[in-house]
């Protein structure tokens, strides 16, 4: 059976939707700013944070009866569903992506109206899943930083054993007290904004975003839309090596990238374009740079999209996944925001400039994430 993407969007400190996040992708714009805010660290830091632009387009308040988070879905949410008609609500499934969802309403800081019962994931998806009517229960997937990607995969694998025929895929996450104060204590904020893969890195930029895929297995409904992606295969693995960090060889990755390979009817050579995980820690890029070599990827033009959005977690694999399929459908591919010099003992084809390819026909997308979580997805332009 196969399974596509029909519509999207991302709301992010670059947008309101997809168009926008990737005009400024491509042009070189990056949401990463000096951020300071005593509610969510008492120092400085660079970060993504959606400014009071992008509050004020989306009408965000304390006062509608949603969580800044749940307004976000629910935005994202009604745009990519207003690019599709007619969706069966009984044939389709809500997967939502998050690794912390409200976890500011737990902070001794807020002062709102929300019940802090709204921290609960299961919570939180039923309430999106009321506003929206829809009469299945959601699915929450959060596992760590590959919870977009393992949305995707649970949503691919639900439609296709035949439990539903669409899927509304949709991945978010806000920067809070909790989050920036844990990253700090593992020491793994950049004093600067991120560079993956380079020399200089010095660690993450988080950011936050929110980010909506349309999955059906509707063909009729895939060809009329004419900018469809089809998932061709996706797979997932755990290398158990540390809590919170991959394992230095990249065992975990390399079965997942290999496993979802093994699911098609290509070869590596034929991929045409990685979208990396690229945290710009010290250890995950060396990691991915071992594998993708490892796999005979290191020729393949690659990127990692956090120099634009920082690190958004739960929403990371849903947004830069919207982005590869832009990528594959405009037939371009853009920079690597911050590299500059190879800093990993293997050397990838780090993309330096957004240029026109002349095609893009397969794509993998790939993140790792704490307790040695990882995925892989390929993608396939029609």
């Amino acid at each position: 059976m196969e399974i596509y993407s029909v519509a999207d969007n991302i709301v992010s400190p670059l947008g309101t939707n997809t168009e926008a996040n990737y005009a400024a992708c491509r042009g070189g714009i990056s949401g990463i700013a000096n951020i300071q805010n005593g509610d969510l660290y008492p120092e400085q830091f660079y970060g993504a944070a959606i400014g009071e632009d992008i509050k004020r387009a989306l009408n965000i308040s304390e006062d509608n009866g949603y969580t800044f988070l749940e307004q976000l879905f629910i935005h994202s949410v009604s745009d990519a569903l207003s690019h599709v008609k007619d969706l069966d609500k009984n044939r389709t499934l809500l997967v939502i992506s998050t690794t912390k969802g409200n976890i500011d309403l737990l902070s001794e800081s807020y002062t709102g109206p929300m019940d802090t019962k709204r921290s609960e994931l299961t919570v939180m998806g039923n309430t999106i899943a009321r506003y929206f009517d829809l009469p299945n229960a959601p699915v929450i997937v959060s596992n760590a930083c590959i919870s977009g990607l393992s949305a995707i995969i649970t949503a691919k694998r639900l439609i296709e054993v035949g439990q539903y025929d669409h899927a509304i895929v949709a991945g978010g996450d806000i920067l809070s007290e909790f989050v920036v104060s844990g990253f700090q204590c593992l020491k793994a904020i950049s004093d600067e904004p991120c560079r993956p893969y380079d020399a200089r890195r010095k660690g993450i930029s988080l950011g936050e975003a929110c980010g909506t895929m349309i999955l059906t297995r509707d063909v009729t409904l895939a060809k009329n839309k004419g900018q469809a992606v089809r998932i061709l295969s996706g797979s997932q693995s755990n290398d158990a090596n540390h809590i919170s960090g991959p394992s230095r060889t990249g065992e975990g990755l390399k079965l997942a990238v290999k496993r979802a390979l093994e699911q098609t009817d290509i070869t590596a050579s034929q991929i045409s374009y990685i979208s990396a995980h690229g945290t710009a820690t010290l250890f995950n890029d060396e990691m991915e740079a071992i594998v993708f070599d490892t796999l005979g990827l290191s020729d393949t033009p690659l990127n990692s999209l956090k120099g634009y959005f920082g690190h958004t977690l739960g929403a990371a694999g849903v947004i830069e996944s919207i982005i590869t399929m832009k990528q594959m459908l405009e037939r371009e591919l853009v920079a690597s925001q911050g590299f500059q010099e190879t800093g990993t003992t293997k050397t990838l084809n780090i993309i330096q400039a957004t240029k026109a390819v002349a095609a893009c026909e397969y794509a993998l997308k790939t993140t790792s994430g704490f307790g040695g979580c990882n995925a892989a997805v390929v993608y396939k332009s029609l």
